[in-house]
């Protein structure tokens, strides 16, 4: 039925689908914002096709745009991965109307599980257990108030039309509900294009198990097992493994038979995911059933043996499934954790940048989009890669997982590495205590979540490598200055400022701090972003960049950037309570609430800024009057740009 396929996607699943395409013989079309012009899967596809600027609205999320580029590239099938339109039924309908094949289910199912209101009163007819709440079309203030006091407290608010934690709050009492009602709007309307809300009753503590369906046109459906994705932040997955710890087989059968349930009461084809919770004592509900590909997926695929993206093209081009389900098999365990470009010390804060070093761990699967030289945008999510061990049993999945996650290296922006490392070594998961209060009951005192102090030896570290790449091009060339005795070096690592002493003895440099006794350290190797290391008694292998006249470099707790500064000015910082409001990222700004002259108390929201899908709220550091106002609305603003000053009232 095609031979050429186009993936209106981008990033690692984009990557995912070509691979597999070619493999099966396909061409493979991809698609491009003026932002991933050098992306990677720009260049594994046969070829590209650009489709507007960087913002996803005038790109990705552009239908006819995404259609004009399989006009011109003649392709007669798009897959559309996950996120962006992969659960538009617009865009399955129009693929379909201009004689596409689209990758997917068809448009009818898209719409009645795109909205959860009526998803959910699908699946109750359908008699799969659901979560008690409010799906009503009255969606007044007034109505829902009333609703969530009748449900009662805690419940979770949630975008009819969302996903992925966006418009999504937990409220636990009647004070917290207006703020909460008015950010979900807010977020569902900038996300999805809808602002219309259910509530539910909030089942605390709960495991998040989904199960993998597969439906064909001939009215086939299986299931291909369970995932459990219960380690959240944000409600955004960040820690997925199959099978679920706690499932057995009469609990698999009963969720299996009741997503293949889901399934057939929307006459589903192709991939798709019923979410349920799970509590401590076995019961299920229906959460949501997502219409695509789950990023999740490798999992399932690790397990089962089976490559669920040829399962979807095989459906799609009128194949029966595959497999019965009596065929399918789950084998061992698999483990998957997300990358995200953020830096966990910021609660989470999205971070952008260049890609400056690229090298995941070693004997794991590795799904990725990323390219040195390249960089992190903040166009898009901030998930960059994605890590999968398969082993015969859950610990030494999460063993072998845990030994690539540290070795994996990624310079140029912070990410959360070592925090995955601390949770897939913590011994409550190990135990398999999973559930998504996890990170909230567990990870409060993961060392990753504190700001980055070099110690003493990492300072040494890092000021040897300083002193090893200074060349006459840099500032750094005085070093070398060998016979002037000890040099006094000022280095800015991260956000401090350290001061050493540097003396040279032949190949081997004496590094102290003021009070501390000098440690020995000789560098050999050095090359290609990596060096040897001999600090004191100890060795070790270093990673390091160059760039913008600085070195980077990961010091096992994330990535820092070092700088000699010794001849620089003292950089001013503006203190806290200092009335300055700088932009904390890359975003645009999609809500101004305050005005020139108006007076604002310290806490309260000034702006909101959007960034990787996330809105963060701005808020005032200390009591004054908004003096300035230097960034207005759908402003597009870079990391640490002034937005807002704050004077003190006269008098």
């Amino acid at each position: 039925m095609f031979s050429k396929i186009l993936i209106a996607n981008r990033g690692e699943i984009a990557c995912r689908v070509i691979t597999t395409a070619r493999r099966m013989g396909y061409r493979t079309v991809a698609v491009y914002s003026e932002a991933d012009a050098e992306a990677r899967h720009v260049r594994l596809a046969d070829e590209a096709v650009p489709i507007g600027p960087s913002p996803v609205g005038e790109s990705y999320l552009n239908i006819e745009r995404v259609l004009a580029a399989c006009r011109q590239s003649g392709a007669e099938a798009v897959h559309p991965g996950y996120g962006f339109l992969s659960e538009n039924e617009d865009f399955a309908q129009a693929c379909l109307d201009a004689d596409l094949v689209f990758i997917g289910p068809r448009p009818e199912a898209i719409r009645l599980m795109g909205s959860k209101r009526l998803a959910k009163l699908a699946m109750q007819q359908a008699g799969v257990p659901c979560v008690p709440g409010y799906d009503g079309e009255a969606q007044d203030d007034a109505t829902l108030r009333r609703e969530a006091e009748r449900i009662s407290y805690p419940l979770m608010i949630k975008a009819s039309a969302g996903g992925g934690g966006r418009g999504m709050r937990l409220v636990e009492s009647g004070d917290g509900f207006e703020p909460a009602l008015r950010t979900a709007r807010s977020e569902a309307l900038n996300a999805f294009g809808s602002d219309e809300l259910i509530l539910e009753r909030a089942i605390m503590r709960p495991r998040h198990v989904e199960i993998q369906v597969f439906g064909d046109s001939l009215g086939n459906v299986v299931h291909l097992g369970e995932r459990d994705c219960s380690i959240q932040r944000r409600h955004q997955k960040v820690v997925e493994e199959s099978p679920c710890p706690a499932m057995t087989p009469a609990l698999r059968a009963s969720m299996g038979a009741a997503a293949v349930a889901a399934a057939r009461a929307c006459d589903y084809v192709g991939a798709g995911t019923v979410e349920f919770l799970l509590d401590a004592q076995g019961a299920f509900y229906f959460l949501e059933m997502n219409t695509r590909l789950q990023v999740e997926h490798p999992v399932t695929e690790l397990v089962t043996g089976l490559d669920l993206v040829e399962w979807q093209l095989r459906v799609a081009a009128g194949e029966a499934l595959p497999l019965a389900q009596s065929d399918i098999r789950l084998d061992g365990h698999a483990i998957e954790v997300r990358l995200y470009a953020e830096d966990p010390a910021q609660q989470f804060l999205p971070q952008t940048g260049p890609v400056l070093a690229w090298r995941p761990g070693d004997g794991v699967r590795v799904d990725h989009g990323m390219v040195e030289g390249g960089a992190v945008s903040p166009y898009y999510d901030p998930m960059v890669a994605k890590l999968i061990a398969h082993g015969r049993t859950r610990d030494e999945a999460a063993r072998m997982l845990a030994r690539a996650v540290e070795d994996t290296v990624l310079l140029g922006v912070n990410h959360n590495r070592d925090f995955l490392a601390e949770v897939l070594r913590h011994p409550a998961f190990l135990a398999g205590d999973t559930h998504t209060g996890f990170i909230a009951d567990h990870m409060t005192a993961a060392a990753s979540l504190l700001p980055a102090v070099a110690t003493a030896e990492q300072v040494a570290l890092a000021a040897a490598l300083l002193h090893h790449l200074a060349t006459p091009a840099h500032a750094f060339a005085d070093w070398q200055r060998e016979r002037l005795g000890p040099q006094t070096r000022r280095l800015r690592i991260g956000e401090r400022e350290r001061v050493v002493a540097v003396a040279r003895d032949g190949e081997t440099l004496h590094i102290s701090e003021a009070g501390s006794p000098p440690l020995a350290v000789t560098l050999s190797a050095v090359g290609d972003g990596r060096c040897l290391a001999q600090c004191g008694e100890r060795r070790c292998e270093l990673a390091y960049a160059w760039f913008d006249g600085r070195l980077q470099l990961d010091l096992g707790h994330g990535n820092l950037p070092v700088e000699d500064v010794t001849h620089a000015p003292p950089q001013r910082q503006d203190a806290a309570g200092s009335g300055v409001v700088n932009a904390p990222m890359d975003g645009a700004v999609v809500d101004v609430r305050v005005v020139i002259g108006e007076r604002v108390s310290k806490g309260q929201t000034l702006l909101v800024l959007e960034a990787m899908k996330i809105e963060h709220q701005l808020k005032a550091d200390c009591d004054g009057v908004v003096g300035e106002l230097l960034a207005g609305l759908g402003v597009q603003v870079k990391r640490r740009q002034r937005l807002l000053t704050i004077a003190a009232e006269a008098g």
